[in-house]
């Protein structure tokens, strides 16, 4: 073990975990080999998201090992977002690395991602060119990743990938919940700062299991929804119902002037009509939307300040 600095940290690594207590040892030990190269301080923050195996008792003799390795517990599991979100609140240094602590991200790859931010890059993101998962993940992440790349315009190849890193300035402000997580990338490059990518080696999983099924497919179609509201409708959001209700009422004021038109040339009644129901429900809709969109508006402008997604049951720095 290489002499620790107090001086605050230059490197944090965010590990989210939850029931990897066989990996956590290994993967700490990866960690220090790679980053004491670096010559650079640094930090290690694992994230316990409500584990019920004996993961916290690993990281308890890690901290007492070495007073680099910080520990956050849940005091229930609220999500990968939320822990990432809890790492980023408490890390110090001015960059930041996500790895998973399944092992199947190698800490070997460090270096190059350091590379990466120092040439001028502000989120350099993973790409498991050769991913190491079944068959029905990898067909699932390939139309998740085409579909995000399409609507988001960002050209990553692999959004899905939890090894990055990012330089603090570019975290700030960012809140992640759900499972955002996964659309990181494209909220910091709305934003404006540079995003890339670094392919990266994949291993196959030693211990545990996957976390992520195939109910991630609907939460995947509502989170894309929330992420483009937010990247492009957060600050005007009276843009997006208000246009959506625009159009609805146009539809009905449309419709109910035609049906005016036909009472005045006499062809009526036009209460009984379908059609007159029909551009009645249209202009309440539009109106709605309209209505809306002007709150949002005022709740912008009011600022709600959100809570932390998550709850913390014991913290060890």
């Amino acid at each position: 073990m290489g002499q620790v600095n107090p001086e605050r940290p230059g490197i944090s690594v965010v590990i989210p975990l939850r029931n990897e207590a066989e990996s956590l040892v290994e993967l700490y030990q990866s960690l220090v080999a790679e980053l004491e190269k670096s010559g650079k301080n640094f930090e290690l923050i694992f994230v316990n998201d409500g584990s019920e195996d004996h993961s916290s008792q690993v990281l308890s003799e890690l901290h007492s090992q070495d007073p680099r390795v910080k520990i956050a517990e849940f005091i229930r599991n609220f999500g990968k977002s939320s822990a990432l979100s809890c790492g980023f609140d408490l890390a110090q240094g001015d960059y930041i690395i996500t790895i998973d602590a399944d092992l199947q991200d190698d800490p070997k790859e460090i270096p190059r991602f350091l590379a990466k931010l120092e040439s001028g890059s502000d989120l350099v993101s993973g790409w498991k060119v050769n991913r190491q998962d079944p068959l029905g993940r990898r067909i699932l992440s390939r139309i998740f990743n085409g579909v995000v790349r399409l609507v988001s315009g960002v050209k990553l190849h692999d959004f899905n990938c939890g090894f990055k890193a990012i330089k603090r300035e570019a975290l700030q402000g960012i809140r992640l919940y759900g499972d955002l997580h996964r659309y990181l990338p494209v909220m910091i490059a709305h934003r404006g700062y540079q995003v890339t990518e670094i392919s990266v080696e994949h291993h196959p999983r030693r211990f545990g299991k996957s976390k992520y099924g195939f109910e991630r497919i609907p939460r995947g179609f509502f989170d894309l929804l929330t992420i483009i509201f937010i990247t492009q409708y957060s600050y005007r959001p009276l843009h997006l119902f208000g246009g959506i209700g625009a159009i609805f009422g146009l539809l009905g004021l449309g419709a109910l002037s035609y049906l005016t038109g036909l009472w005045f040339l006499g062809d009526r009644p036009i209460g009984t009509r379908p059609l007159f129901i029909g551009g009645v429900m249209l202009v309440m809709v539009g109106v709605q939307l309209l209505s809306l969109g002007l709150m949002g508006e005022l709740l912008l402008k009011l600022n709600i300040r959100q809570e932390p997604p998550y709850t913390i049951k014991r913290l060890i720095k």
